[in-house]
């Protein structure tokens, strides 16, 4: 086991059918490799709080989750629910369709609404969902992030059309500089693949293959 690995690993279970037992043994699995999170859905903040007692690993829920398309006032109040529940850890979808409207004064505004609402309890991670944007959307919507006072920026939900490639970390990492975090989600199946997004920038990997990873095999896993 390569604990130095695990640190960089959030180990994730997202999908609308997961049931108490599984997020109970993510947790277990996140207790004994140390990971630096697990990510899971509102709904199960509490039970992860509750398994994780006594344990360094975080508990990361996502905010406007998968869409990203809720109002900023709905993304502040889940944020706010969140943490009383003992979230740690927020990952927040963008308003994608006002991004690629070209309305970034609405995009911060939506960023800021959770950062404001974290009130420094919680680091905020923001999903751009990198499948859906140009380029230049990639970078604006880094750039607006920065402004918005986000931790983190990550390229996707898993839930879209595509996931974290090398290409996008190299570009969000040279948007946002050496200071802020970049999360690679979405694809990220093997030590390989892990090892190819650190090289490229990242500083947190979502993966609900975090057990094969550290194992170094390959994993069939959609997420």
């Amino acid at each position: 086991m390569n604990t130095n690995f695990a640190t960089y690993i959030d180990h994730t279970l997202l999908k609308a059918n997961a049931k108490k037992a599984e997020i109970v043994e993510l947790c277990q699995e996140a207790r004994q490799y140390t990971f630096a999170s697990v990510c899971v859905n509102p709904t199960w903040v509490k039970t992860a709080v509750a398994e994780l007692e006594g344990s360094p690993v975080k508990v990361c829920t996502v905010i406007g989750f998968p869409l990203g398309a809720s109002t900023s006032e709905v993304k502040a109040f889940e944020t706010e629910n969140a943490i009383q529940n003992g979230a740690g850890e927020i990952d927040m979808v963008i308003n994608i369709g006002a991004l690629r409207d070209g309305d970034d004064d609405l995009v911060k505004q939506d960023i800021e609404a959770v950062v404001q609402a974290a009130k420094g309890e919680a680091i905020v991670k923001v999903i751009i969902e990198t499948a859906l944007l140009t380029d230049q959307e990639k970078r604006k919507a880094c750039e607006l992030a920065i402004l918005a006072g986000a931790d983190f920026v990550k390229t996707s939900t898993g839930f879209s059309t595509g996931g974290a490639t090398v290409e996008d970390i190299k570009l969000m990492r040279a948007v946002v500089g050496p200071k802020t975090g970049v999360k690679a989600s979405g694809g990220v199946r093997s030590l390989d693949d892990m090892k190819k997004m650190i090289d490229a920038g990242a500083t947190r990997i979502g993966a609900s293959s975090g057990v094969e990873i550290m194992k170094g095999l390959e994993s069939t896993s959609e997420y």
